[in-house]
């Protein structure tokens, strides 16, 4: 038997004798890949995506620290009636008012995505930041700004001491066009508001001497009693398309304040809302009716997630 060998493929001869060292060659090209070698290979795998796993879990906790934290000295929601305050501006903290409490920052950050969970993170942005980033633009009371929000403060909206009122054209002309039926109502539950008989029913104690309300909603929640006493401001709510109704920054209601009564200034829980007057052009105390509505430039994704996070209290 003849052939080439020498190298396999080169020049030579050989014979049967050397069948044991050809089989030996030609075995060298069918070995599988070295066993040591993959298993190297596996282990820095395996490592790197350990490693990964646990660089996102402490990401995700140091968050969740960084918002408890921030959410000790952050105020909460406890109810947040009207009061006689302006849209932002001058108001007395009264029982209810955001203040220290439960719902810290770091829960709102868990409801946040607990909401992103059940539904989605889409349109999220300006929510995700306002949760994670403080109270205010200013991150600390000692910040002058336009705008200092007790709890939340959502980035990227615009501020002016008045909205334009094109911007909430429906709910104004509908808020106009149901004046005689509200002033109707205001009428029924009226007192003469001297503080010498004892407080009406459905009417709040004073949040400052010479200032009441009666709820309609306080806090997102309806006041059956209430609302069965103010028929029409209570249907005039009800077709409203931005009122905050199923939120606890939401509120309505009638405000008095009397001549000489005096208000701390202060800034309001949040600037994702606005509040709109509707006054009597009468002589005598000052009476408006309030309601708080959504901030027109707040997304209808970033309402809903917000009505999800605040939602009111069972």
């Amino acid at each position: 038997m003849e052939g080439t060998g020498g190298e396999l493929g080169g020049q030579g001869n050989w014979g049967p004798e050397d069948a044991p060292g050809l089989l030996a060659r030609a075995s060298l090209t069918m070995l599988p890949w070295p066993l040591p070698l993959a298993s190297s290979a596996l282990t820095l795998l395996f490592g790197a995506l350990t490693s990964l796993f646990l660089w996102y879990c402490y990401r995700l906790g140091s968050q969740d620290i960084q918002a408890l934290g921030a959410g000790s000295r952050a105020r909460g929601v406890r109810g947040g009636p009207v009061g006689c305050s302006e849209a932002g501006g001058p108001s007395r903290r009264g029982p209810g008012d955001p203040g220290e409490g439960p719902r810290t920052e770091g829960l709102v950050s868990r409801r946040l995505r607990a909401y992103a969970r059940r539904y989605s993170w889409a349109g999220m942005g300006r929510v995700r930041r306002a949760a994670q980033g403080g109270p205010g633009p200013g991150r600390g009371p000692g910040v002058l700004g336009i705008q200092r929000p007790g709890l939340l403060f959502l980035p990227d909206l615009p501020s002016a001491p008045f909205v334009p009122r094109d911007a909430q054209r429906h709910d104004v002309e509908l808020l106009e066009s149901s004046f005689p039926a509200i002033l109707r109502d205001f009428g029924a539950v009226s007192w003469d508001f001297s503080g010498t008989t004892p407080l009406p029913r459905g009417w709040s104690p004073p949040l400052a001497p010479g200032c009441y309300q009666l709820l309609l909603y306080q806090a997102g929640r309806c006041q059956p009693s209430n609302c069965r006493r103010c028929p029409g401001a209570y249907r005039a709510l009800r077709g409203l398309r931005s009122f905050m109704s199923a939120n606890t920054f939401g509120n309505a209601g009638f405000s008095v304040l009397l001549p000489g009564a005096r208000l701390e200034g202060r800034c309001g829980p949040t600037n994702a809302r606005v509040r709109c007057h509707l006054g009597s052009p009468e002589d005598g105390p000052r009476v408006v009716f309030i309601v708080d509505l959504w901030h027109p430039n707040v997304a209808g994704a970033e309402r809903q997630a917000l009505d999800f996070v605040f939602a009111p209290d069972p």
